[in-house]
């Protein structure tokens, strides 16, 4: 076998890495650094980001509990697709249910693909001040509702593979800390 060969071999384990956490938590800002690592260690990798899946595989969803389920499946299904045909697969998207969250597990757990979940765990007060889109100062200006984590609910993951609190540490560090999981796992 050559040392081509065997390169290969080692980056055909595919996982879908989702990243779950309230708006402007740092979930795509984490997923787009360690994405970068990742590919230069050889690993096939795609980044499902959920505003760009809103727009292309969930267009006319709106943000209802059953909406927000149905995209968190289509999103599911097709991280599963992707992961169980060796790419690693991150996903930094919301999916602020738990019941949601867990069906997505089980269809990898019944497929056999290996699935991490990864909690950005940025306090609202640090995302509010972050602000990234705007959407807390629409839902502080009343010209907006729902917003997850202050008017609409999220439901933390009680246990989370890893743990992330992004205002404590850098970009770099977080992507860092998830790389280190995902070496320790056999997927990195």
């Amino acid at each position: 076998m050559t040392t081509t060969e065997t390169s290969q071999e080692n980056h055909v384990t595919g996982a879908t890495i989702w990243l779950t956490g309230l708006p402007s938590a740092g979930k795509t800002t984490i997923a787009y650094e360690l994405a970068g690592t990742l590919r230069g260690e050889g690993h096939r990798v795609e980044v499902l980001d959920g505003d760009e899946i809103r727009e292309f595989l969930s267009a006319g969803l709106g943000f209802s509990r059953e909406d927000r389920h149905t995209n968190v499946q289509r999103i599911g299904f097709v991280a599963e697709l992707l992961a169980s045909n060796g790419v690693k697969v991150l996903v930094p998207v919301i999916a602020p249910y738990e019941d949601s969250r867990e069906a997505v597990r089980k269809r990898h757990q019944a497929e056999g693909t290996a699935y991490v979940e990864v909690h950005v765990a940025t306090p609202v007060d640090v995302c509010s001040v972050r602000d990234v889109k705007g959407l807390y100062a629409k839902q502080a200006a009343g010209e907006l509702s729902g917003l997850t984590g202050v008017d609409d609910p999220y439901d933390e993951p009680r246990n989370p593979d890893l743990r992330i609190e992004s205002q404590n540490q850098t970009v770099q560090e977080s992507a860092a800390q998830l790389h280190a999981l995902l070496t320790e796992r056999g997927l990195a």
